[in-house]
């Protein structure tokens, strides 16, 4: 079992959480995005109006190319929006600059990927803490007791000083989440988290994120498995660039 200890204090503290779970924490207005190509004008997400609250683990499921990768850069502010409006807390996301987004999204969103994206050269330790020294928030020895202490948590500081392929799959995710967590993000998105991992690792890394919702982090992972996505307390079907099913219809609050 992991022994995920709370982090609320640090939490409140960033400037994009909202006072409470009873506010929408992440806002997407009329959201279009076109993509252009050779053979013309594609539109890959069709006027998204969405609302997730804190705390909740968020499922998007949809077959490829239906828009999900798609709409988790939109909303982390990797890609650019056509139209429409993203925010997150109080920060409007579609206004910020390139390289504000940048910095905004070290410092408030941790993304976790299918294929772990470690740097092979560096140390998990060492990989933990670039996000940190990326956005200046620690000294160097505090962000390497803070990234000592996040491998902990995960249970693998008995591998910090090894590179990544020198470990299991499952423990380069947990690695990778640790890396996620490095500068105390409010909200998390996982791509397919457990696609490359066997069933008994997937449900370790499941249990991890379920303590990571209670501890107040929002969770929005996409994933192709359907069952995954049934344990999730908001779950999205997008198609084509719509969202088809919503198991919270727009302005419900699944705290209340």
């Amino acid at each position: 079992m992991f022994k995920f200890r709370s982090n609320a204090a640090a939490l409140q503290s960033s400037s994009a959480v909202t006072a409470d779970r009873n506010t929408p924490f992440i806002r997407l207005r009329d959201v279009r995005k076109v993509r252009q190509t050779a053979v013309g004008d594609l539109v890959t997400l069709k006027d998204i109006n969405l609302d997730f609250y804190r705390g909740t683990f968020v499922g998007i499921v949809g077959k490829s190319g239906a828009g999900k990768s798609t709409l988790i850069n939109v909303l982390s502010g990797v890609t650019d929006v056509t139209s429409g409006e993203v925010w997150l807390g109080e920060t409007a996301v579609h206004k910020l600059s390139e390289s504000n987004r940048a910095l905004w999204r070290g410092t408030n969103l941790g993304v976790v990927y299918q294929s772990f994206q470690l740097l092979p050269n560096l140390t998990l330790l060492e990989n933990v803490m670039l996000p940190m020294d990326f956005c200046g928030r620690f000294k160097p020895k505090e962000s390497r007791e803070k990234a000592m202490h996040l491998l902990d948590q995960v249970e693998i500081a008995d591998h910090a000083h090894k590179i990544p392929s020198r470990i299991s799959g499952g423990q380069q995710q947990r690695a990778a989440i640790a890396r996620a967590l490095a500068n105390d993000p409010p909200v998390l998105v996982a791509d397919e988290p457990t696609g490359n991992l066997d069933s008994v690792t997937a449900e370790t890394i499941f249990e991890l994120f379920h303590k990571l919702i209670d501890d107040g982090r929002t969770i929005i992972m996409v994933t192709h498995d359907r069952h995954l996505a049934e344990r999730t307390q908001h779950r999205l079907r997008i198609s084509d660039g719509a969202i088809t099913e919503n198991s919270h219809p727009i302005g419900h609050n699944p705290h209340a």
